[in-house]
């Protein structure tokens, strides 16, 4: 299949890569003037985690085929946008009318209304999913991350369509096992809570890492999500369905906090991506858009209301 990946971010360029070696022809969409800023390659050092928890070292240079133009005639099959969440909106006014025949995978992080947002795009060409990696760009230009083994595909209490099952198709034939979310709005929004919930400490301590390493930090987050789930409720998420995801959070602080400090120790991917994270407006933004809501729907927050002046 040829593929088109919307931007050369890690997302895109970390499946990306995956998606090529499996066959498949792979070029990336990138602003005008970004091609010869990025170079023909991309240095990559990454754990690849698909078939063991510890991941397989990836270090290479990859060629990589830039391109600054999307003519509405295009021949991909699929279309892959993983953008930052605040960056979806101006990502899906530009694709929106260039998608030709293309399925586009919603790879992406929501907290606005996930359907509302994809307005533009034709409902039938839509898939929807979630990666499983992360990383950064280091001062030197190297991806540093890791790929992990799952990736999340969802629908709006659906069943997928020939589309959506074909772009899941797609990567369970590079290597992935996909995990099924019926309800993905519900999903996508408790998602967002637990990384605002997370993000919000790494904004105190400094960075990713720190507040891993910190108990106090990690004791935090685990109230931080706890405040978060009455906003969660006033937004009509059904938190029965999504009891797996939260009930590890109602276990006590002292029992939660460091098993949550023991799995970068463990797992060398996740301490990878914890390492490797470098956008702090990534995490800034988050947490603002929490806040906003919890605001406009009058839902106290007080712990997040108290550090707002890191993020506003």
């Amino acid at each position: 299949m040829k593929i088109l990946m919307f931007g050369r971010g890690v997302i895109s360029v970390l499946y990306g890569w995956a998606l090529e070696k499996a066959g498949h022809s792979v070029e990336f969409y990138v602003r005008p003037g970004r091609a010869a800023q990025y170079g023909p390659a991309v240095a990559l050092e990454f754990l690849d985690a698909r078939r063991s928890l510890g991941g397989a070292q990836v270090k290479e240079r990859w060629p990589v085929r830039l391109r600054e133009d999307l003519p509405a005639d295009h021949d991909y099959g699929l279309i892959l946008l993983s953008v930052q969440h605040y960056r979806f909106e101006e990502a899906a006014a530009f694709l929106s009318p260039r998608v030709a025949k293309a399925t586009v995978l919603a790879f992406n992080n929501f907290w606005v209304e996930p359907q509302q947002a994809a307005s533009g795009f034709p409902a039938e060409q839509l898939a929807w999913g979630f990666p499983q990696a992360g990383g950064g760009f280091g001062a030197d230009g190297v991806l540093r991350g890791a790929l992990f083994g799952k990736v999340f595909f969802g629908t709006f209490l659906t069943d997928p369509g020939p589309r959506e099952l074909a772009a899941r198709e797609v990567f369970t034939k590079a290597g992935f096992g996909i995990v099924e979310q019926r309800d993905f709005r519900s999903w996508l929004f408790v998602h967002f809570a637990l990384n605002c919930s997370m993000q919000l400490e790494a904004l105190k301590a400094g960075s990713m890492p720190r507040a891993f390493a910190s108990g106090r930090h990690r004791q935090d987050t685990i109230l931080n999500l706890r405040e978060l789930v009455p906003l969660l409720a006033a937004r009509a998420v059904d938190l029965k369905d999504q009891s797996s995801y939260l009930a590890p959070f109602r276990l006590p602080t002292w029992l939660l906090g460091p098993a949550m400090g023991i799995a970068p120790k463990l797992l060398a991917p996740l301490r990878v991506v914890l390492d490797s994270h470098a956008n702090m407006e990534e995490l800034r933004s988050t947490c603002r858009d929490v806040l906003a809501e919890a605001r406009r729907l009058h839902v106290a927050v007080p712990r997040l209301e108290a550090a707002a002046s890191l993020f506003s």
